[in-house]
């Protein structure tokens, strides 16, 4: 049975911990939809001052909400609109300290500060994002970028994304 580890200390070695616990969680399942839902929820439980984690996924001109932990979301959100749409369309992380001050935020959750979306690929093209929110104004930084593209990169190579429908 998995068991949550928190790791108090240098954020390094909480997102190497991190990490360890999303390698293991994922390692004998290839369903897109118990690696994303286990995964969100070790991000929303493990990283502190977060109010959502998830996923949108990509299905035609748009991004489709997939599995996740906290209040309820944006169910779709265009391509190069907000935070999420915009890391699509330039393929790229976003790291935003403060959303009020991000053109076209769309605030699917009134109490969200700072948000880091990071894309998700499969073949050289865009499947999804993670996406990751808190209350709290510029919650993420390079550490958390390197941490959480480092996990985003686990969770492609964890899916069979061919059998996603």
């Amino acid at each position: 049975m998995f068991q949550l580890k928190r790791v108090e200390g240098k954020k390094e070695e909480q997102y190497r911990s991190l990490l360890a616990q999303a390698e293991s969680l994922l390692a004998d399942e290839r369903d897109w939809v118990a690696n994303l839902a286990n995964t969100a929820s070790l991000l929303y439980h493990s990283l502190e001052e977060v109010n959502w984690a998830g996923f949108y996924l990509l299905r035609g001109d748009e991004l489709l909400l997939g599995p996740f932990s906290g209040l309820p979301a944006c169910i779709r959100i265009p391509l190069g609109k907000g935070v999420c749409g915009t890391a699509v369309q330039e393929r790229a992380t976003q790291l935003v300290p403060d959303v009020h001050q991000f053109p076209g935020h769309i605030a699917c959750d009134a109490a969200s500060r700072s948000e880091i979306v990071i894309p998700l690929q499969a073949e050289g093209r865009i499947v999804g994002v993670l996406d990751i929110d808190s209350p709290v104004p510029d919650r993420f930084d390079e550490v958390d970028r390197d941490g959480l593209e480092k996990l985003a990169r686990i969770v492609e190579e964890s899916i069979d994304w061919s059998k996603m429908v």
